[in-house]
C-alpha cells in the first residue's frame, strides 16, 4: 500500500500518521485502519532494567567471550548490550528457542568451572528482558545457551555455556505508558474493534509516520489495547483513541527533533545530522532507508567523506552514506551491512577511491570503541581495513 495514496483528507491540518494492518507474510495487501493528525506519548526513553546477577556456568575457555574476559593484563569487563538464547536440540519436542536481551552487561567475577579446567564460570551484572512473543516457557530437555555481544563479535555468537544461574526467575511486569491517537479517522476494522465490549484487545498495528508529501518515514508496531475512544479535541467527525498497552517498540525522545526535520522530506543538504548527539544520530540513521539514492553496481570514481563531525559510530555511517550516495541515505547501518554493500547489489561497489577528510577527528573520537574480536582494533581502524580489503582506495587526510 502506497502511503502517498492514503495520506489525503479535506482538513486544515495534515495527516501525519497512518494505522496499517500489515500482512507480514506478503500474501495479501496491507489494510488501512485509520489516519491520524497526531500521536501523543509515542516518544519514550525506556527506564533502565533492574540490575540482576547471572552466573554463566561452563563457558569454553577458547570461546570468544571467555578469551576476552580472561586474556591479557586488562581483561574485558564492560560487555555492553547483548542477547542470549536457549536453543532446543530437538525443536519438534521442545518448541522454538527462547530469547533474552541483556542490557549494560558487566563482568563481576570469573573462575574455573569446578571439575572441568577446560571451562570457566563467569558472573555478570546485567539488566534482563525476556522476549515474551517467541518461544516456549518450558526449559528444553537438553538446552544450549548461546550468547551474543556485539562488542566481542558482531552478529555471530560470542559464547555458549552449559547453564545460567538466575535466568529463569519470575520478573515483575514493567509499567506501561499509554499512547494517544489524536484526530483519528478510523476505517471499518478499527471501528469494529472499538465497538467491542471493554477491554478490547486488537492485533498488532503498524503506525507509519509520514512526511508532508505523504511518504512513509518510518513505522513502529503497536498493540491495539484500547481503553477509551472519544470525540476528538480537533473536532469534526474525528476521534481520539488511547492505547493503554502499546508495547515497547517506541522511538526515543531523541527522535522527535529528527522527525521534525525529515517531515519536510528527505534532507538534501549534507551534515544536517551533525547537530545531534549520538542518540539523535542513531535516530537519523533509522530514517535513511527511505532515501531516493539507489544505484546498481556503480564502480570507479573518487568520493569525498567529510569527517569533521564524525565523532561516533552513527556519525561515521552517516558520513559514509552521504559521501557515496548523497544526503538522506546510508551505505549500511552497521559494519556487517557496509560489507554487504561493498560486495554488490544496489550500491556503489569497488573499485573506487574514498578521500577521507579530517580523518584524525574520527580516529581520536573512536579510539575507545574497541572491537575486541578483531585483535583490539578501533571502530575507525576496522572500517578503514574493511574498505581496503574489499578493493576501495582509502586516502586519509
Amino acid at each position: 500500500m502506497r502511503s502517498e495514496e492514503r495520506a489525503g483528507w479535506e482538513r486544515d491540518f495534515p495527516v501525519r500518521y497512518l494505522l496499517v494492518r500489515e500482512d507480514i507474510h506478503g500474501e495479501e495487501e496491507d489494510v488501512l485502519w485509520g489516519r491520524c493528525a497526531e500521536v501523543e506519548g509515542l516518544f519514550m526513553d525506556p527506564p533502565p532494567l533492574p540490575r540482576e546477577v547471572l552466573t554463566l556456568r561452563g563457558c569454553p575457555r577458547e570461546s570468544l567471550l571467555a578469551r576476552a574476559v580472561v586474556a591479557g593484563a586488562e581483561p574485558v569487563r564492560l560487555l555492553g548490550d547483548g542477547m542470549l538464547s536457549i536453543e532446543p536440540v530437538d525443536p519438534s519436542n521442545d518448541g522454538p528457542a527462547r530469547f533474552w536481551d541483556l542490557e549494560d552487561t558487566t563482568v563481576l567475577a570469573r573462575w574455573p568451572t569446578p571439575g572441568d579446567p577446560g571451562l570457566i564460570d563467569i558472573v555478570v551484572g546485567t539488566g534482563v528482558r525476556e522476549d515474551d512473543h517467541w518461544g516456549s516457557k518450558r526449559l528444553p530437555s537438553n538446552p544450549r545457551f548461546d550468547l551474543w555481544f556485539p562488542s566481542i563479535h558482531g552478529v555471530s555468537p560470542s559464547d555458549s555455556c552449559r547453564s545460567i544461574d538466575g535466568l529463569l526467575t519470575p520478573r515483575p511486569r514493567r509499567p506501561t505508558r499509554p499512547v494517544h491517537l489524536i484526530g483519528c479517522e478510523p476505517t471499518a476494522p478499527l471501528l469494529a474493534l472499538l465497538c467491542r465490549p471493554l477491554p478490547q484487545k486488537g492485533d498488532q498495528i503498524t503506525l507509519r509516520r509520514l512526511d508532508r508529501h505523504g511518504r512513509t518515514m518510518i513505522g513502529y508496531r503497536l498493540d491495539l489495547h484500547t481503553v477509551e475512544a472519544r470525540p476528538s479535541v480537533l473536532g469534526g467527525a474525528l476521534i481520539d483513541v488511547t492505547l493503554t498497552d502499546p508495547g515497547d517498540d517506541r522511538p526515543t525522545l531523541a527522535a522527535r527533533p529528527v522527525w521534525e526535520i525529515w517531515f519536510d522530506g528527505v534532507p538534501t543538504r549534507p551534515n544536517r545530522w551533525a547537530q545531534f548527539d549520538a542518540k539523535g544520530r542513531s535516530e537519523w540513521l533509522n530514517l535513511t532507508d527511505v532515501g531516493p539514492y539507489r544505484v546498481e553496481g556503480l564502480s570507479g570514481g573518487t568520493y569525498h567523506l567529510d569527517g569533521q563531525h564524525v565523532t561516533d559510530r552513527a556519525g561515521l555511517l552517516l558520513a559514509l552514506g552521504e559521501a557515496l550516495l548523497g544526503p538522506g541515505t546510508n551505505y549500511g547501518t552497521c559494519l556487517d551491512s557496509v560489507e554487504d554493500c561493498l560486495c554488490g547489489g544496489f550500491s556503489v561497489v569497488p573499485p573506487f577511491t574514498l578521500v577521507w577528510h579530517h580523518a584524525d577527528i574520527t580516529r581520536h573520537a573512536l579510539a575507545g570503541h574497541i572491537l575486541h574480536h578483531l585483535g583490539g582494533l578501533s571502530y575507525f581502524e576496522e572500517t578503514v581495513n574493511l574498505l581496503r580489503k574489499k578493493g576501495v582506495t582509502v586516502v586519509l587526510r
